[in-house]
């Protein structure tokens, strides 16, 4: 078979990897979507769904990851083919960790459902979840457009909802202060805020694939993080 058959096979595979990818980031997209109105709208019965609908984002993982075992085995790919499937795969692990922080979403949103409300907490994480998801769509995009300029956005864009998390958390603990009887559910609001910051640091993890398999260099790890000084007394958050 001649070198062009090769590579032709090749992108074949690739393409229809990438295209798996694609549908997978658009599922876990519509989770985060799904789970944070569930949460709005204190709807069970979507939250249900949302935790159902993970099975699929499951499924894709492991379709994607098994072809991409394949081609290389398959194919032998070097050099900056052998770096595109693996970032596809390390991509693929990120988004199923987004999916996984969406499903316990949804979980704890039944919990909510039987204790105090905590005013303005529901706003507060759709803010957050919405710039995540904004965050994660355009990582995907610079996946599937190879560009490393809207990549390299999504980290910087980070630190703004590191900073939501953080102003969210201090109005959770001033609540529990004020009227203990709403500890619990405060609690749970900070977990879900808490999963939403991590799926925003796993949007940058996104992100930083995609400028790797582009330039072939990881981006420096020292950037702008809203929450390193969150639990130190009288710690600043804006540094």
């Amino acid at each position: 078979m001649s070198e062009h058959h090769i590579a032709s096979a090749f992108d074949r595979d690739l393409e229809g990897i990438q295209a798996n990818l694609m549908r997978m980031g658009g599922l876990v997209e519509s989770a985060i979507q799904s789970a944070t109105k569930a949460l709005i709208d204190r709807d069970p019965d979507l939250a249900a769904k949302v935790r159902v609908d993970d099975k699929k984002i499951d499924a894709l993982d492991e379709t994607i990851h098994a072809e991409c075992a394949r081609l290389i085995a398959l194919r032998q790919p070097i050099a900056s083919d052998l770096r595109t499937i693996l970032g596809v795969m390390r991509i693929v692990a990120n988004l199923e960790r987004i999916g996984d922080y969406a499903k316990n979403l949804a979980k704890r949103t039944v919990v909510l459902l039987d204790l105090p409300e905590v005013p303005g907490a529901s706003g507060s994480i759709s803010r957050m979840a919405r710039e995540v998801q904004a965050m994660l769509t355009d990582a995907l995009e610079a996946t599937l457009k190879q560009d490393a300029t809207l990549a390299e956005s999504v980290r910087h864009r980070d630190v703004e909802v590191d900073e939501m998390y953080v102003a969210f958390f201090r109005e959770l603990v001033s609540f529990m202060l004020e009227d203990p009887r709403k500890i619990t559910a405060c609690m749970h609001y900070h977990f879900i805020g808490k999963n939403i910051e991590r799926m925003g640091d796993h949007a940058v993890a996104i992100a930083n694939q995609t400028i790797y398999q582009i330039t072939g260099q990881m981006p420096a790890e020292k950037r702008e993080k809203g929450t390193e000084n969150l639990y130190r007394p009288g710690g600043d958050s804006s540094k």
